[in-house]
């Protein structure tokens, strides 16, 4: 099992910046792989950000263009890059790990572990 640590989030107006970042603990670095997922109010979990074995990224449509994802296997942390915020990306937002046969995966059920959620609200 992945443990899961974030930090960052807050309040930002229409147009401004945040990152969010995550620490994992509990497994090897190669074992894994994290992406970042949000829930909106009144709206399903959505996977927004992946890296994949390669180290290649995928990003829903939503987000692409706008947000970076990147993670620093050294240290076994995680980050999200959120650029051009706008008032519908007001979410909760999580980081989650998913076994390695799985990384890049955009299904909820590719990710068992998840961060504890933090809250990010943009205000037009």
């Amino acid at each position: 099992q992945v443990q899961l640590v974030q930090s960052g989030g807050g309040s930002v107006q229409a147009g401004g910046s945040l990152k969010l970042s995550c620490a994992a603990s509990g497994a090897t670095a190669s074992s894994f792989c994290i992406a970042w997922l949000r829930q909106s109010p009144g709206n399903e979990r959505e996977v927004i950000a992946t890296v994949n074995r390669a180290g290649g990224t995928g990003y829903a449509d939503s987000v692409k263009g706008r947000f970076t994802i990147s993670r620093d296997k050294a240290a076994n942390t995680l980050a999200l890059q959120m650029n051009s915020l706008q008032p519908e990306d007001t979410a909760i937002y999580y980081c989650a790990a998913s076994p390695r046969f799985k990384c890049g995966g955009f299904s909820l059920s590719d990710y068992p572990d998840w961060g504890q959620g933090t809250q990010v609200t943009v205000s037009s």
